[in-house]
């Protein structure tokens, strides 16, 4: 049975957001996701064998309920939240897609040329994989959060290393999607 198949208009999810991040600076505390990997590791006991993760996990482990969230929030929006349409994509960019081989595009939100379990068996795909995992792990750690960290809490608290590192993500994405992304289609 499906709750709501709409998604919702920009009036209630901006302040949603704007409450939150509110009352995270009224705690003083920072959105972003790339910092419970560091506490995770901590909690597993990393801190032992490199500094980096020595520090006290405990006081972040209302960012992991964050992340929790995001995860239980996912699942119940796509298992009770959609009537299994897909939003609309320029019909541009699905035959651009389909000329790059992406079957699917504008009809499954995960098309099969992207989400596939086959492409674990090709190695220029696992080569891909782990370069993108050192290379996303890398940016993170070197402009010291991720884009939803920088994104929405940086901006909001208008600090100017989160606009360049903002910045930063869309010229690398457009890069990427312009240049890089053809090429390995």
């Amino acid at each position: 049975m499906n709750l709501i198949t709409e998604p919702w208009p920009w009036y209630i999810g901006g302040p949603a957001i704007a409450v939150v991040l509110f009352l995270l600076l009224f705690s003083e505390k920072q959105f972003g996701m790339s910092s419970n990997l560091r506490t995770l590791c901590a909690m597993a006991g990393a801190g032992k064998k490199t500094t980096f993760f020595n520090f006290d996990w405990r006081q972040y482990r209302w960012n992991l309920v964050v992340a929790l969230g995001a995860a239980a929030g996912g699942l119940l929006a796509n298992n009770y939240m959609t009537d299994g349409t897909v939003g609309a994509i320029h019909q541009d960019v699905v035959l651009q897609l389909n000329s790059l081989g992406v079957e699917g595009a504008g009809k499954d939100y995960m098309p099969e040329a992207f989400f596939c379990t086959d492409a674990f068996s090709n190695p220029k795909t696992l080569v891909l994989l782990a370069l993108g995992g050192f290379l996303v792990g890398f940016g993170t750690r070197y402009a010291g959060g991720c884009t939803s960290g920088h994104a929405i809490s940086g901006l909001s608290n208008l600090q100017l290393p989160s606009l360049i590192a903002v910045i930063g993500f869309f010229i690398g994405g457009l890069l990427m999607n312009h240049f890089l992304l053809p090429c390995l289609l």
